[in-house]
């Protein structure tokens, strides 16, 4: 057995990143091109040498333990100090690995997916995993690396800063328009009118309860769970709708109604303050900041 005041071994540090990298023995092996039951003998002997578990089994592999993200920031800076001796300053292939991000439906469906392609080009030893849906996966239970949630998180190992504002307004087709008429003010949207919106009771967040901003009382009698399902109501004639401006104002069958009457909100960006500045978590978060500062128009238009 190694001594615990022994050196580490750096090929069992190469392999931990390959592992950490890809989240799986079987393919951090065939990355490096060593036998899994090979990398697996070094991690134990690494963790024997460090009195620390590096990673988790899951269903889906293997998952870094606090004491796992800690020892990848100093890995990682190991790894690119060595490149840079050994290939000169000039060739530099970026992090590895793969990043979950978690972020609301709308905003990964019509702003990320659609920027993603140059960060993937920047960054070609990255693979993303985007989980946009309704809902968000926790960054401080370790379900994503990178979460873009709609208000601060009040509790839980993170660290967390505003992203960006965004505005949002109603939006009804011209169809429906010309047959229910244009409403002027708030009080006209309950005479006759059909509104899109969230169900209630499935709410994943009170950021999204928006009719009561417009007008106090307001209810939804077209409703759904999915901001991408209400685009798409509201765009088929369904009724009236609060959409994102990113979204609306992107979509030219729509027309904005009452568009003096705006809602104003936050995405904050939340990574677990053990890895946050694992080098891939870095990148993303400064491409991130980039995108939206480079969008702000499409955000909060004038």
């Amino acid at each position: 057995m190694q001594p615990k005041n022994s050196p580490l071994n750096w090929n069992d540090l190469q392999d931990f990143l390959a592992v950490a990298s890809a989240g799986q023995l079987a393919r951090a092996g065939s990355a490096i091109g060593v036998d899994p039951t090979t990398i697996a003998r070094r991690l134990r002997r690494l963790e024997a040498r460090l009195g620390r578990t590096l990673f988790e089994q899951s269903r889906g592999g293997q998952v870094l333990t606090e004491a796992g993200d800690a020892l990848l920031v100093a890995v990682e800076a190991m790894a690119y100090a060595a490149s840079e001796i050994t290939e000169g300053s000039g060739s530099r292939d970026g992090p590895s690995g793969t990043i979950r991000i978690s972020v609301a439906e709308g905003f990964g469906s019509w702003f990320l997916a659609r920027a993603l392609p140059a960060f993937l080009t920047a960054y070609p030893r990255l693979s993303i995993d985007l989980v946009a849906n309704s809902g968000f996966l926790n960054p401080s239970r370790r379900e994503a690396d990178i979460a873009v949630v709609l208000s601060r998180p009040k509790v839980g190992p993170v660290i967390a800063r505003k992203l960006a504002d965004y505005s949002l307004r109603m939006y009804a087709s011209t169809g429906y328009l010309e047959a229910a008429g244009q409403p002027v003010s708030p009080s006209q949207l309950s005479q006759g009118h059909r509104l899109v919106g969230y169900i209630p009771d499935l709410l994943y967040a009170p950021e999204l309860h928006y009719l009561d901003e417009i007008q106090a009382g307001l209810t939804a009698s077209v409703r759904s769970s999915s901001i991408n399902a209400q685009h798409q109501l509201v765009a088929s004639g369904a009724g009236i709708g609060v959409l994102p401006c990113f979204i609306g104002d992107t979509d030219r069958a729509l027309v904005p109604v009452l568009p003096d009457h705006r809602i104003m909100r936050s995405f904050w960006l939340v990574t677990h303050k053990d890895n946050h500045k694992q080098a891939k978590i870095v990148a993303a978060k400064e491409w991130l900041t980039q995108l939206v500062t480079a969008k702000r128009h499409v955000l909060v238009p004038a």
